[in-house]
């Protein structure tokens, strides 16, 4: 299984790790994944998702050799700290997809966190950077053909930059102003309980991955942008911000669609492209002390894009794009957009342990048809942290995904089928199910088998290594995947 280190991504300030302390309590109201107050009590204590707030580090299982030199400790009294996650991944396609086979996966992610006010005497100022060293293949490119990727960590092997940028916050911390170069999956549309999951549509959804051109500022690329946040209050919290709106850049001479090829460092920074807009409000509830209710989250939000985008179905003069005497190309249609909600609900907390319960999640996002290839997204599951005597970090859950291929899609391939020289497969949808395990073996150290079964891989295509042309078969997935933070 291929080694992997990964930073935490974690894009609020740096929080020290708590040198040889116990185990942070399950619900810590400033420790919530996307940076707003926790209110999942089975948030993991571990995940790849890039809006993840990990906090356990082996070096608390090292004891003084966790720190040779006392470099760590001499930084971070000087407000400099950086983290190091390893991933390490291997995911088996027992049956369907494209082709049964084993897929392995690591990255190296490095996380640098800088408090600009006790190195610098700027009050108020942070800085953020974030590099991946990713290797190793994908299973959803290799044997599932999917959409919503079966690895939160899939992308193609590079070593990169993700996000640099610096943040001044004002008004003691209510307002935050973000400049640089960002991702929108550490703060947009996350889900606490959600980001147990490793399939990636449990984060940064595949209706956004879809859509949004290039995959949108979301793992592994980021792009130049403004971010605004204000918080009057514990339990609200409005954001929005103003990104580049294509990760790669323009393709210039149309000959590399893929975002990840066109920016294969991520020093491109693009700043030409048309813009992406994201704007997003969220309500934390029960959080008070003493509350008589269990805590929970609603999140509403929306984005638009303000460039132009070709309808899926049909070509300026009206024709079906299937029709041998259309133009080939989809008529041309301004801007393109999305909204979307999500709740994460604690449920059930243990009477002699509140730091142990279930918590549920459901989130929903919705895309004009014609010029977008999913129109609509669902997801939702539950995850219980502590179900096993003994084992009260370790968190298990399952969950469940739906993508709906748009109707203009959907029309397109009917089309397809009438106008052709035989019947082939019509996309209407694809939907995963995911059942996992994370168990915490100690300080910094997990591990997270997996199991997801996949419906109509690529929402129902023709699998290109069928000679007949058949759809692409269910997939059953198998996956494990290693965790070591220090």
């Amino acid at each position: 299984m291929a080694a992997l280190l990964l930073l935490s991504a974690s894009t609020a300030t740096a929080q020290p790790a708590r040198e040889g302390a116990a185990e942070p309590p399950a619900i810590r109201f400033d420790g919530g994944a996307g940076g707003d107050p926790q209110t999942s009590v089975a948030q993991p204590m571990f995940s790849a998702q890039r809006s993840a707030d990990v906090t356990t580090s082996i070096q608390d299982l090292l004891g003084e050799a966790g720190d040779p030199g006392g470099y760590r400790a001499y930084l971070r009294a000087r407000g400099i700290a950086y983290d190091i996650i390893y991933f390490a991944e291997a995911l088996h396609t027992a049956r369907g997809g494209l082709r049964r086979g084993t897929a392995t996966l690591g990255m190296v992610d490095i996380d640098v966190d800088v408090d600009l006010d006790r190195l610098a005497g700027w009050t108020g100022g942070s800085l953020h950077t974030t590099f991946y060293q990713i290797h190793g293949s994908g299973a959803s490119r290799s044997y599932v053909g999917n959409l919503l990727t079966v690895s939160d960590i899939e992308a193609l092997g590079a070593s990169r930059l993700n996000e640099l940028w610096v943040e001044q916050s004002l008004f003691d911390g209510r307002l935050a102003i973000r400049l640089g170069q960002l991702a929108t999956d550490t703060e947009y549309m996350v889900s606490q309980t959600g980001i147990l999951f490793t399939n990636g549509s449990f984060g940064w959804p595949a209706i956004l991955a879809s859509n949004i051109r290039g995959g949108g500022p979301s793992y592994p690329l980021a792009v130049p942008g403004i971010r605004v946040k204000f918080v009057p209050n514990a339990n609200l919290s409005f954001q929005a911000g103003l990104y580049d709106g294509d990760p790669g850049g323009p393709d210039r001479f149309g000959r590399e669609p893929e975002a990840q090829r066109r920016n294969p460092t991520g020093t491109r920074f693009p700043l030409s492209d048309p813009g992406l807009a994201i704007a997003e409000v969220s309500y934390a509830y029960n959080i008070a002390p003493g509350a008589t209710g269990e805590p929970g989250t609603v999140t509403l939000g929306g984005w638009y894009h303000f460039g132009r985008f070709d309808a899926l179905a049909r070509d300026a003069g009206g024709r079906v794009l299937a029709d041998p005497a259309s133009s080939g190309t989809g008529r041309r249609l301004r801007g393109d957009s999305g909204v979307y909600g999500l709740i994460d609900q604690t449920v059930y907390r243990e009477p002699d342990d509140p730091n142990d319960g279930a918590s549920v999640f459901l989130r929903a996002s919705g895309s004009p048809g014609d010029r977008n290839l999913l129109d609509l997204y669902v997801d939702g599951g539950i995850a219980y942290r502590g179900l096993l005597p003994g084992r009260s970090d370790d968190t298990v859950g399952l969950a469940v995904g739906y993508a709906r291929i748009a109707r203009a899609a959907h029309r397109l391939d009917v089309a397809a089928a009438a106008l052709g020289d035989g019947p082939r497969p019509r996309r209407s949808l694809e939907a995963v199910v995911e059942a996992t395990y994370q168990a915490v073996l100690g300080p910094g150290v997990a591990l997270q088998p997996s199991v997801q079964y996949v419906f109509k891989p690529g929402g129902g295509i023709a699998n290109p290594r069928d000679p007949d042309g058949a759809r692409v078969r269910n997939a059953a997935i198998f996956s494990l995947r290693a965790i070591v933070r220090y």
